[in-house]
């Protein structure tokens, strides 16, 4: 079943915009998978390995202030994981993730190894958005999550992205289009398409 986005923020088509020195943007979790990850092409669809890598460096060249979030790296972390794991069993034999985790102590020194050059290079390319987790950070999350159609995650970044004054995010994410107030830069092709029908895309 399609997805039925309704869409309450403005959308742009990474595809045909061009990045500005005075853009700040945040990146979310899935971009930085399908850059910084080698073998991120397990379980990408080609355009997510190729318009996003493109369009956060010619931020960068534009001199545009890029973001991220400590969050992003459990994030990481665990799609990285899940993928060296999907790779483990189509080559070698099929385990149990927890068995890959604790029975395979080189295969664990190999996944590490991958964790981190993939989170150095996004520490490279972005500054980190602080965010602290207390009650009061819960709570808006939890108010968030009435009327805007994302995961436990992005709740917590859109509170850091709203606590640091940042509007803008660069992702594949649809969920993000459900949020009042921000600017959701994306190459997903549904998304943009809604955007359009509903008079939300955005040409710069």
């Amino acid at each position: 079943m399609a997805v039925n986005f309704s869409v309450q923020t403005d959308v742009v088509d990474i595809n045909t915009d061009t990045p500005r020195s005075a853009d700040i943007f945040f990146v979310d979790s899935n971009v930085w998978f399908w850059l910084s990850y080698p073998t991120a092409s397990h379980s990408a669809i080609p355009y997510q390995l190729s318009d996003y890598p493109k369009y956060v460096n010619n931020s960068l060249a534009a001199g545009s202030k890029i973001y991220r979030s400590g969050l992003s790296f459990s994030e990481l972390c665990h799609r990285i994981e899940k993928t060296e794991h999907e790779i483990y069993c189509s080559y070698v034999k099929t385990v149990e993730p927890k068995e890959y985790r604790h029975n395979f102590p080189a295969e664990h020194l190999r996944l590490f190894s991958q964790v981190e050059a993939a989170w150095g290079l996004v520490k490279s390319m972005a500054n980190s958005l602080p965010i602290t987790i207390d009650d009061d950070t819960t709570d808006a999350a939890l108010n968030r999550f009435k009327t805007e159609k994302v995961d436990g995650y992005d709740l917590f970044m859109l509170e850091a992205m709203k606590n640091n004054a940042v509007v803008q995010i660069i992702t594949d994410d649809g969920d993000f289009v459900t949020v009042p107030g921000i600017q959701v830069f994306t190459a997903n092709r549904n998304v943009i398409s809604a955007a359009r029908n509903q008079g939300k895309l955005l040409s710069r």
